[in-house]
C-alpha cells in the first residue's frame, strides 16, 4: 500500500511541474520539488507557498504543496490543496491524480467511503489507473470489515442493554415480592394475637362464699369422725376362740 502511494506522488511531481505557472512561480516550484526529492518536505512546502503567492493559480504548486504536507502528516490541510489542484486542473490526468491522493489522505484516515468516492473520481477521469483501481478494492473491503465490526458492536451493545434490562426487572420483581410477604405478615399478625387470645384461660375460676366454705369444711369434719368412730370399732378387744377338741 505504501509503495503504491509513494509511486504516484513522485510521478506526479514530475508530472506536474509547470502547468499554467509564471517564469518566477514557476522556479519555486522547480526549487520546492529539489527539497521534496531530499525528503526535506517542510523546505518543499514553503517553496510552494511562496510559489502560490506569486501565482495562486499555480496548479503544480498546488498539487506538490498538498503532496508535502501529506508527507508532514498534515492530512486535512494536504487534502484542501489538492482538491484546489483538481478545481483547476485542465487536464484529466491532473484531476485523476490530485483526486487519487485525496483517496490517499482519506485511506490514511481510515475514513473508507471518502476514500472510495475519491478513487471513483480518480478513475472517471483515468479508467486505467491500476493503482486507483488497487485502492478503490482494498477501501471496499475495509469498509465491509468496518461495517461488519460495528453491526456485532451494535449487537452486542443490544445484548448488552437487554441482560441489563433484565437484571432491573428482576431486581423489581424481588422488591415487589418483598414488599408483598411483608404485607401479608402484617395482615397475619393480628390474627396470631386473637388465636392466642382465644387459647388463653378465659378469667379466674369462681370463688366459694364462706358459708359454702364453711360447709364443706363441717361435712368434711363429720366424714373424718366417722371414719375414725368405725377404726375404733373395729379395734375393740380381741375374740378368743375355744378349740373344740
Amino acid at each position: 500500500m505504501e509503495k503504491i502511494i509513494t509511486k504516484v506522488l513522485t510521478v506526479c511531481l514530475v508530472l506536474l511541474p509547470c502547468i499554467h505557472s509564471t517564469a518566477q512561480s514557476n522556479r519555486l516550484v522547480q526549487k520546492g520539488n529539489q527539497q521534496y526529492e531530499k525528503n526535506d518536505y517542510k523546505t518543499a512546502a514553503q517553496d510552494y507557498l511562496k510559489a502560490l503567492q506569486k501565482d495562486p493559480n499555480n496548479t503544480a504548486g498546488l498539487f506538490n504543496l498538498g503532496n508535502s504536507l501529506y508527507q508532514l502528516k498534515q492530512l486535512d490541510s494536504s487534502r484542501k490543496y489538492m482538491s484546489m489542484a483538481a478545481g483547476k486542473s485542465s487536464d484529466k490526468l491532473g484531476k485523476s491524480a490530485a483526486n487519487y491522493n485525496i483517496g490517499n489522505t482519506y485511506m490514511a484516515q481510515q475514513k473508507w467511503q471518502d476514500a472510495i468516492d475519491a478513487y471513483k473520481n480518480t478513475l472517471r477521469n483515468n479508467p486505467q489507473d491500476a493503482d486507483a483501481k488497487y485502492n478503490l478494492s482494498y477501501a471496499e473491503q475495509m469498509m465491509k470489515q468496518q461495517n461488519k465490526q460495528q453491526q456485532q458492536q451494535k449487537q452486542q451493545q443490544q445484548q448488552q442493554q437487554q441482560q441489563q434490562q433484565q437484571k432491573q426487572d428482576q431486581k423489581k420483581d424481588d422488591k415487589d415480592k418483598d414488599k408483598k410477604d411483608q404485607q401479608q405478615q402484617q395482615q397475619q399478625k393480628p390474627d396470631d394475637k386473637k388465636d392466642d387470645k382465644d387459647q388463653q384461660p378465659q378469667g379466674n375460676p369462681s370463688k366459694l362464699t364462706q358459708q359454702q366454705a364453711d360447709q364443706l369444711l363441717n361435712a368434711l369434719n363429720q366424714e373424718e369422725k366417722k371414719l375414725q368412730d368405725k377404726l375404733k370399732k373395729e379395734k375393740g378387744s380381741p375374740t378368743r376362740l375355744d378349740k373344740d377338741w
